[in-house]
C-alpha cells in the first residue's frame, strides 16, 4: 500500500506557504481536485484486498478530511489577510492631491452675496414649495395675471407650488422683523420653460430688499451700481429704463453695455409697492423701501462667456474643470 503520510505531511507544508488566490486554487486542483492527489487514493481502494481496502480507505478519508479543514482555514485566513503594499518610491515627486471646488453657479452666488454682505445685507434662505399667497397675493400678483396660470407655474396636487422667484423669502421676513431691514435672498426657482439654450425650467435668483423710514430711489440706483461694478468690472456702463413690476412702482430694467452685442438687461428693479407692504403687516405711511431681483445663470454666462445654460447641470467634468 502506498505510505500516506509523507504525502499528507507534504501537503500541510504546502497549504502553509501559500500566499495567494492562484496559490491556493492550484493547491485545491492537485490535492481536492477530480483528478488530484486524494482523487488517486480512492481510485485504489477497489483493487485492494478487503483487509486493505478497510485500513487503506480510512487513512484517506481521515486524510481529506484533515486536509479540506485546513483548506478551509487557509482559504479564510488569506481573505481577510490585509493587501501587501504596493512597492513606495520615495524618490518619486509627490502626487498633486485630488481637491474639490466650487460649481460657478454656486461660486457666482458667493461672490454675489459677499458682496451685498459688505453693503449690510443679510443672507436669507426660504421654502421651494410655496403658497399662491407668498408667491403672487402677497406681491400685489392679480387673480388674472398670466404667470398664475398653470402653463407659467408648477402647481402641486396639494394645491401648492414651486416657487417661481424668491421674492416669498421676503415677505416671509418682513411678516417676522420690523424695519430697518436689508437682505438677500439666493435659491432655486422653477418655470415650465421649454429647455434650450438660454431657457431653463429650474435655475437660480437673488432676490432682495432694502426697508426703512427713509430710502429712496437714488439708494438703489447707488447700490446696484456699485455691486455691478463689483461683478464685472468698474468700466462697465449701467442703464436703468422704465419697466412695470406689480410689486414695485416705480420699476426699472437695469441694463449693462456688452461690447458689440449693445445692451443687455441683466436684473429688475424698483420701490417696493405699497400693496405689498400691506401684505406683510407693514404700514406703507411709516416705511419705505426698494427690491430688486437678478439671475444668477445670466450673470456667470456673461462673466465667463458661457453660450448654453445646459453646460451648468449636465455634470460634465471637462466643462466644470475650467472653473
Amino acid at each position: 500500500m502506498i505510505d500516506i503520510q509523507p504525502i499528507e505531511d507534504q501537503a500541510l507544508r504546502d497549504l502553509a506557504a501559500l500566499s495567494g488566490a492562484e496559490a491556493l486554487e492550484a493547491f485545491r486542483i492537485r490535492y481536492l481536485g477530480k483528478k488530484g492527489v486524494l482523487a488517486e487514493w480512492m481510485a485504489k481502494i477497489p483493487s485492494l484486498s478487503p483487509e486493505e481496502r478497510r485500513e487503506f480507505g480510512a487513512a484517506v478519508n481521515r486524510c481529506k478530511k484533515k486536509i479540506e479543514e485546513l483548506f478551509e482555514e487557509r482559504k479564510k485566513s488569506l481573505e481577510t489577510q490585509p493587501a501587501a503594499p504596493e512597492h513606495f518610491d520615495e524618490t518619486l515627486p509627490c502626487p498633486e492631491p485630488l481637491s474639490g471646488r466650487f460649481h460657478p453657479i454656486r461660486e457666482t452666488i458667493h461672490e454675489i452675496t459677499g458682496i451685498f454682505s459688505r453693503l449690510g445685507f443679510s443672507v436669507v434662505d426660504g421654502p421651494e414649495i410655496e403658497t399662491e399667497f407668498y408667491n403672487f397675493s402677497a406681491l400685489n400678483i392679480p387673480l388674472d395675471h398670466a404667470s398664475r396660470d398653470s402653463f407659467d407655474t408648477f402647481y402641486t396636487a396639494q394645491g401648492q407650488l414651486l416657487r417661481s422667484q424668491t421674492s416669498t423669502v421676503q415677505v416671509r421676513l418682513m411678516q417676522k422683523q420690523k424695519p430697518p431691514l436689508r437682505m438677500i435672498a439666493p435659491g432655486r426657482v422653477y418655470r415650465p420653460d421649454t429647455v434650450d439654450a438660454s431657457h431653463s425650467f429650474m435655475f437660480h435668483q437673488i432676490e432682495g430688499l432694502m426697508v426703512d423710514d427713509r430710502t429712496t430711489f437714488s439708494d438703489l440706483k447707488g447700490v446696484l451700481h456699485l455691486a455691478l461694478r463689483e461683478l464685472f468690472g468698474p468700466e462697465i456702463k449701467i442703464r436703468f429704463r422704465p419697466h412695470f413690476f406689480p410689486f414695485t412702482e416705480p420699476s426699472v430694467e437695469v441694463d449693462l453695455r456688452w461690447g458689440s452685442r449693445g445692451w443687455l438687461e441683466i436684473l429688475g428693479a424698483g420701490v417696493v409697492n405699497p400693496k405689498v407692504f400691506e401684505a406683510a403687516g407693514y404700514d406703507p405711511s411709516q416705511c419705505q423701501g426698494f427690491a430688486f431681483g437678478m439671475g444668477v445663470e445670466r450673470i456667470a454666462m456673461l462673466r465667463h462667456g458661457i453660450q448654453d445654460i445646459r453646460h451648468f447641470y449636465e455634470n460634465d467634468i471637462r466643462f466644470l474643470k475650467q472653473f
